[in-house]
């Protein structure tokens, strides 16, 4: 996602979208160990907008 995305979303929104990612994050975890990942880049990418989210509700919080 690029972050004028997680911009227009409010904070309950970008609070789910992270535990979403974060369940993501664990799934491809566990299907790199099991060696049926074909994409490493993905783990990257999903680390990559939790970030994003988590940048964008703390800016949100604040304001």
């Amino acid at each position: 996602m690029k972050a004028s995305e997680f911009k227009a979303m409010s904070a309950e929104e970008l609070t789910k979208k992270i535990s979403d990612l974060k369940e993501e994050l664990f799934n491809l975890r566990f299907r790199l160990a099991t060696g049926q990942l074909d994409n490493v880049m993905q783990i990257n990418a999903v680390k990559r907008d939790i970030a994003r989210a988590m940048t964008e509700l703390t800016a949100k919080t604040k304001a």
